[in-house]
């Protein structure tokens, strides 16, 4: 590289930049963490300054600070912003303008995956989302004449040169380069922007120095993106409990990020480290014993001797607290021979090398990142970072060896809905609107169909606080589906595991009923009979008939009283005064949604009653102590009430 292609100035390599390709940038850049915000932003102002010139963008997973409303929400979250990602934090500004319905003519943003719910009234996000397979947008990027593609690396001296790591997102970029140079097109100019804090891993994720054409490496770099730890919910530990139960010791293990999977990676640990307590809060979950039997089978009921491999399109914090439990410890080697010695318990305990966690992007704490580092320095194959297509699909000349490599796969993903007949709604809107996107979910419920002992495991709260009050997440049709119903599998809930895999249509209804909130059991029945897919007489069980959050409440008091399943399982990033507002702002913001819940907050502030312990301070903390307008009174009223109730 010579030495004119590296900079340290980033408006100065944005202005090289559009010198050598023109006016119209076609820019790929990273999902989540790897995206250079800098570089993007300064490309964004010349766009802006020059509007005779055009960008289009092809990435995901625009990650930005959460956008306070102004009110109460703005008094939590304005200094928890500040504190969390740092004042020197950067968003990218085209997403927040995208938000914002600013985005300008000259400048496009497609995305194949988007924050959970944030672009939901973004009209240009809606008609710009391309819906894909994360293992498809390698190939269809490669007919996009895309001329710049730009990431985040970390960068280190060799003693055969500079080297780099692709850390947190090879994702795309190997397998996208790789088909660019088979499809006999032009490689797009590659820029890599150094940042000193993002973990250097080796492997498949580093590449030589002649990899990228310009190298920018600012004199100052804002804090890496770090994901706020949030709290864990009774019913998302009930249903974290009961998935826990379907993991085989020994196995491969793929999780998500949110509260269900943290929920899911706390229910492990405590059946490895406490498996007293986990089998009894199981069993006043499971008193008829449904999930039980299915881990005889499926799963497991004890600790974990062999321990799991991970292997995961994320990797998220719940894999370093398993591995530092040491759950997450089977290694596993890109060597057929090795894989298979290792698969029959022949391989000998001083073969070295191996990794137990591979994924093909990282996102999380800043606690996670400095494990990766700390891990990779000290143990260099532990970790394997690499193409989408190496995790999320079999095929290919690696088919045998990662068929053995993922032996006992249980895969776990989240949606929002299913239907009685075993079809999930994940990411769309019955209307169309997007939520987040397709990701990989397809493609590992496809997968684990063709592993020999593999399971795909949706997991789902088994209803949501709508407009209109409590609904039901399971239904008998849904207009957009993710995964159809011929591939239905496993699917959780708070009061239990549903195994559809094989069952006759009957059989599924009946099993998804099972797992379905008692106050809408008798409804969806009737809609299943109504359509001649469930027997006529078919009664409801009167065990079915508890399945309400009450009993949900009833069956872990005793191991929350202990401390076992604590509202933050792996630390906060709040304060104790902050742990204390969020369910009071939570109660806020869900008694606003409908006139029954607003009828009651009118009550509580009329009639706040006596006030709650540390109340002072709560109030201090949201700069309440003294209001002197009409709003803050009114501010300060509805948080008593809230504190209060």
């Amino acid at each position: 590289m010579l030495p004119e292609q590296r900079l340290t100035d980033t408006d100065a390599c944005a202005r090289l930049i559009v010198e050598r390709l023109g006016a119209d940038l076609r820019v790929a850049a990273p999902l989540g963490l790897g995206k250079p915000h800098g570089l993007l932003n300064a490309l964004y102002r010349l766009m802006l300054a020059d509007t005779w010139r055009s960008m289009t963008l092809y990435t995901a997973l625009s990650l930005t600070r959460p956008q306070a409303k102004p009110g109460l929400e703005a008094r939590f979250l304005d200094p928890f912003v500040e504190r969390h990602f740092g004042v020197d934090s950067i968003d990218p500004q085209y997403a927040i303008d995208q938000v914002q319905g600013k985005l300008p003519p000259n400048v496009a943003v497609h995305e194949f995956y988007m924050q959970s719910g944030a672009l939901l009234q973004s009209t240009s996000a809606q008609r710009n989302y391309i819906s894909q397979n994360y293992t498809h947008v390698a190939r269809d990027l490669v007919v996009q004449d895309i001329n710049l593609l730009v990431q985040l690396v970390s960068r280190r001296e060799t003693p055969a040169g500079v080297h780099y790591s692709l850390s947190c997102n090879p994702d795309l970029t190997l397998d996208f380069l790789d088909r660019v140079k088979a499809a006999g097109r032009s490689r797009p100019l590659c820029v890599a922007v150094v940042h000193p804090a993002l973990p250097y891993i080796g492997g498949d994720a580093e590449v030589p120095q002649d990899y990228f054409d310009i190298e920018l490496a600012p004199a100052s770099s804002p804090p890496l993106f770090a994901v706020p730890r949030l709290p864990v919910e009774t019913a998302e530990y009930a249903l974290g409990l009961h998935a826990s139960a379907l993991v085989k010791d020994g196995g491969c293990l793929q999780i998500g990020i949110g509260a269900l999977s943290d929920a899911l990676v706390k229910a492990l640990l405590l059946r490895h480290q406490n498996n007293v307590s986990w089998r009894k809060a199981l069993v006043a979950l499971d008193s008829r014993g449904a999930t039980h039997r299915l881990a005889e089978h499926v799963g497991g009921l004890s600790g974990f001797k062999s321990g799991l491999y991970g292997c995961s399109e994320m990797v998220m914090d719940g894999f370093m607290h398993l591995a530092k439990a040491g759950v997450l410890k089977r290694r596993s080697w890109d060597n057929l021979a090795l894989e298979r010695a290792a698969a029959a318990g022949r391989l000998p305990v001083d073969v070295p090398g191996g990794h137990f966690l591979r994924g093909a992007f990282f996102l999380g704490s800043r606690d996670l990142y400095q494990w990766l580092e700390t891990t990779a320095c000290s143990d260099a194959d532990a970790i394997d970072m690499c193409p989408v297509s190496n995790v999320n699909q079999l095929y290919g000349d690696h088919q045998a060896l990662a068929t053995l490599q993922r032996r006992g796969a249980r895969f776990f993903n989240t949606c929002m809905m299913s239907t009685l007949l075993g079809a999930a709604a994940s990411e769309t809107l019955e209307d169309g609107h997007v939520v987040s996107g397709v990701g990989g979910q397809y493609n590992f419920v496809a997968m684990a169909h063709e592993l020999p002992d593999g399971r795909s495991i949706l997991l789902q709260r088994a209803t949501r606080q709508g407009r209109n009050g409590v609904e039901t997440n399971i239904r008998w049709h849904y207009g957009q589906l993710t995964i159809p119903r011929h591939l239905r599998d496993i699917v959780v809930t708070e009061y239990g595991v549903a195994d559809l895999r094989g069952k006759s249509d009957s059989e599924c209804i009946e099993a998804m009923l099972a797992i379905s909130d008692a106050r809408f059991v008798d409804a969806l029945a009737a809609q299943a009979k109504s359509h001649g897919k469930l027997a006529a007489d078919f009664k409801i069980p009167d065990a079915w008939r508890k399945h309400l959050p009450q009993m949900l409440d009833k069956a872990l008091a005793e191991p929350c009283a202990k401390g076992l399943l604590p509202r933050f399982p792996f630390g906060s990033d709040f304060t104790e005064v902050e742990q204390r507002l969020l369910p009071a702002l939570a109660w806020l913001k869900s008694s606003s949604v409908t006139w029954k819940g607003r009828w009651q907050l009118l009550k509580a502030v009329l009639r706040p009653g006596e006030a709650a312990a540390e109340e002072s301070m709560a109030l201090e903390r949201m700069g309440l102590t003294a209001p002197k307008r009409w709003a803050d009174w009114l501010q300060r009223r509805m948080l008593q009430a809230a504190l209060r109730r």
